[in-house]
């Protein structure tokens, strides 16, 4: 049976063409400074929005239009399964990721749960063999429930802190079965609401417990993904511990996880958190933590969440530059953690966002390189800091000078000239690799 009956394998076509279901700029096969369009990207898709999302907001019901439900849960989470890899196939994406309630009933007791994954997972493995398609990671929901409407590892309840630990250990398990290449940890509850009954302190010990257990059981199975933590600074908590990248990782440093945990980063949680998804990348690269990224977008009018598709090329080009200056992604990628608009709600849409989403990111990848290959912000960065590479600069890198003699050589050089920035000129000029 297909899901989509009336659509094809989406193909590139080239910016010219009218064909709704057709790239028009991501080109897989394409060769960007050496490396195949599709090797730089590592395209994923998310399970939950395009699987489970009903288009319901907190004013309205659910309007998305669904074929795959069924007269029980578990068969629907079956006929999701078949949903999922047609989507998969048509959009070429290679890989995938997924809450573990994503994708199978939670039922009666946390045995029933594990059951019902074992049986879907058992699934999602076949599909997988057939179409090649790879779990870029997996993750277990670990704040829907109301169990953890105190947080999970941060909680104040030790039997739901097991139940937390019970949900990682069955998700490596899984990512162990499906060959998963990451494993991501999103506190969605990990936060506090008042200090008035709260120890911070005590809190994120317990959190930093549970992922060292989390290191010890992945290298007692013979499985260690890349282990990523993933920031956002609110909604639902109102002081979240992972309120950023920088935040989140003097955590990891605090706790001596680097050697195992790096960030899985999300556009639209960097504008939450007042910055740019550059920004976040940027911090993450400089502690040499960039793991994942989430591709979305946020709206600057709305102060949630909103997972739009992302079509700001500006915005992709940035980030992706800040990839490659990285050298790369890998074995993390560009997972859409993306949800239609409730006015997309027919079947065919959750393609067409996709499309979207794959074509900004393509445009933004061949801006990036190009700015790269350019030497465009290199340039710009050596002259604003030219003043460090003779004389007294210089010296104050090689930590030659001490503040005796800088103040020595202040008084006899207190006539300072600055440079103007032109950074409107500079804007103006990146627009240009937009285009």
């Amino acid at each position: 049976m297909s899901y989509f009956p009336n659509v094809e394998k989406i193909q590139y076509e080239g910016p010219t063409t009218e064909n709704m279901f057709a790239f028009r700029h991501y080109n897989p096969e394409e060769l960007v400074m050496g490396k195949k369009m599709k090797d730089h990207l590592r395209f994923a898709i998310a399970y939950w929005h395009t699987m489970t999302q009903d288009g319901s907001d907190p004013f309205g019901n659910p309007v998305n239009q669904r074929t795959w439900f069924a007269d029980t849960p578990m068969q629907t989470a079956k006929n999701r399964v078949e949903a999922f890899f047609e989507i998969c196939e048509k959009l070429g994406a290679e890989y995938f990721c997924f809450h573990d309630i994503d994708i199978a009933p939670e039922g009666e007791t946390l045995e029933e749960f594990f059951a019902n994954i074992d049986e879907i997972t058992d699934l999602i493995k076949e599909k997988m063999d057939q179409t090649g398609i790879k779990l870029l990671w997996n993750t277990a929901n670990m704040f829907s429930n109301p169990r953890y409407i105190n947080g999970a590892a941060s909680t104040n309840n030790a039997d739901v802190y097991a139940y937390a630990a019970a949900q990682v250990k069955k998700g490596l398990d899984i990512s162990k079965k499906l060959g998963g290449e990451n494993y991501v940890f999103w506190g969605g509850r990990e936060g506090y609401e008042t200090l008035l009954n709260t120890d911070m302190k005590f809190e994120q010990d317990n959190i930093a417990r549970l992922f060292k257990m989390a290191i010890a059981y992945g290298e007692k199975i013979g499985h260690k993904p890349q282990f990523l933590l993933e920031p956002k600074p609110k909604e639902p908590s109102k002081h979240q511990y992972d309120f950023d990248a920088a935040t989140t990782m003097a955590f990891i440093q605090h706790y001596g996880l680097e050697g195992d945990f790096k960030l899985n980063l999300e556009a639209n949680h960097a504008t939450l958190a007042g910055h740019t998804f550059e920004h976040e990348i940027a911090v993450a690269r400089s502690y040499n933590a960039l793991g994942s990224l989430d591709a979305n977008q946020g709206d600057v009018l709305l102060g949630w969440d909103t997972d739009e598709f992302p079509t700001s090329i500006f915005d992709t080009t940035l980030a992706l530059y800040e990839v490659l200056e990285n050298g790369g992604i890998a074995p993390g990628g560009i997972n859409f953690d993306s949800k239609v608009r409730r006015s997309s709600f027919e079947m065919e849409d959750l393609l067409l966002a996709h499309i979207a989403g794959m074509d900004t990111y393509a445009r933004g990848l061949k801006a990036a390189a190009k700015l790269k290959e350019d030497r465009f912000f290199d340039e710009l960065k050596e002259e604003r800091y030219a003043s460090f590479k003779e004389g007294i600069g210089a010296k104050i890198i090689k930590d030659e000078e001490d503040l005796e003699s800088l103040t020595e050589y202040a008084l006899g050089h207190d006539h300072i000239e600055l440079k103007s920035s032109h950074i409107e000129y500079v804007k103006s000029r990146l627009n240009d690799y937009l285009v």
